[in-house]
């Protein structure tokens, strides 16, 4: 009994994406099949890198093949593709990006810096071509975290700035443009030029993924960002108490107002594991993140521990998921990465066009 080209298209339209809920031939990744009697060969192509379903895809399309009638052996070659929202992220301000991630918080203190960072990096390792914006203007942490605080870019033209590139990353802060004890007070106006030049002015090439570390609270600066780019989606990060929750409202209502979805919520400093024995202990209590994604319906992206190594790392500028790759603090920051990874895919399989303000 011979095997069609057909056959294994129908057996590939039975396996659903989980994360997508659609099939894989309607999503448009099985690519080049190619038949030889009783074998094929076909390629899956993955809408992200760090797809956080693979193992499930692969076990499904693995058994669909099986079944198909006659067919003795098969070779999936595996592959990834980032999508970009319709229209695309950038606009006409950054045309060779994908897909723009802002990461923010409705407060201070919870290590909103400390996950943009970790994530972004954890992006870049499972193969990802990943920015690092700075725009935490009033306290740009970024260059310390990364290892480039006594680094500063250059500009090949006199009108444009190359990115410093660290640990996978293209990154850019206004902490490379200022002096390390110098105040920022600048009125919107100011905040928002300059805001621009970053993102206008810098030569970002082809990314799937630009991460932009918000300032805390719901600011002129969130709200420039928010306003001027088309941003895939953003993440909020909380520490556990309960009292975080007024705080995760207020950003989550920002980002509502200028419609933008929110990816999810990032439980940071989650539970103190000692390092003598292991033990954890929950300082600032335990469940606030999940409680506030329950009360706003939208995904709960994963807790990250409170270890000394996450200290350290930020410290020494080697972010903890490359210094200390197989600690558990960096599985955590991973398993956020593939969940974040994987809510893009699904915002850009039902995105629809939509106007940009285009900054002047």
């Amino acid at each position: 009994m011979s095997v069609s080209q057909a056959d294994v298209m129908t057996a590939m339209s039975k396996v659903i994406d989980p994360e997508l809920h659609v099939d894989l031939v309607k999503a448009g990744m099985v690519k080049d099949v190619r038949v030889t009697g009783d074998t094929v060969k076909l390629k899956i192509e993955l809408t992200t890198p760090a797809c956080p379903m693979k193992g499930k895809i692969q076990a499904d399309a693995e058994a669909a093949l099986k079944a198909v009638p006659g067919l003795k052996s098969f070779d999936i070659e595996w592959g990834a593709q980032v999508r970009g929202v319709a229209g695309g992220s950038g606009g006409a301000l950054l045309p060779g990006v994908k897909n723009i991630l802002l990461v923010g918080a409705g407060k201070g203190g919870v290590g909103k810096s400390t996950v943009a960072v970790n994530l972004a990096t954890s992006l870049a390792q499972h193969g990802a071509k990943v920015g690092l914006l700075d725009a935490d203007f009033y306290g740009p942490s970024v260059p310390l975290m990364t290892g480039t605080a006594d680094k500063r870019p250059v500009s090949p033209n006199g009108k444009t700035l190359d990115p410093l590139v660290a640990h996978g990353l293209k990154i850019m802060s206004i902490g490379f443009l200022v002096e390390a004890d110098q105040a920022l007070i600048w009125r919107g106006p100011m905040l928002h030029g300059a805001l621009m030049q970053l993102v206008r002015d810098v030569n970002w090439g082809e990314l799937d993924y630009l991460i932009l570390d918000l300032p805390p609270g719901t600011g002129d600066v969130a709200l420039t960002l928010s306003q001027s780019v088309r941003a895939a989606g953003a993440v909020l990060v909380t520490t556990p108490q309960d009292v975080a929750l007024a705080d995760v409202v207020r950003a989550k209502q920002m980002f509502d107002k200028v419609h933008i979805p929110v990816l999810g919520i990032v439980e940071n400093m989650s539970q103190f594991i000692c390092p003598h024995c292991n033990k954890s202990t929950p300082i600032f209590n335990h469940g606030g993140g999940h409680k506030a994604a329950e009360m706003f319906g939208i995904p709960f992206l994963g807790e990250i521990p409170l270890d000394l190594k996450v200290r350290e790392a930020g410290d020494s500028g080697v972010p903890v998921v490359v210094g200390h790759k197989d600690s558990p603090e960096a599985k955590a920051f991973q398993d956020v990465a593939r969940a974040v990874a994987g809510r893009v895919s699904a915002q850009t399989m039902k995105s629809v066009p939509l106007p940009v303000m285009q900054a002047r």
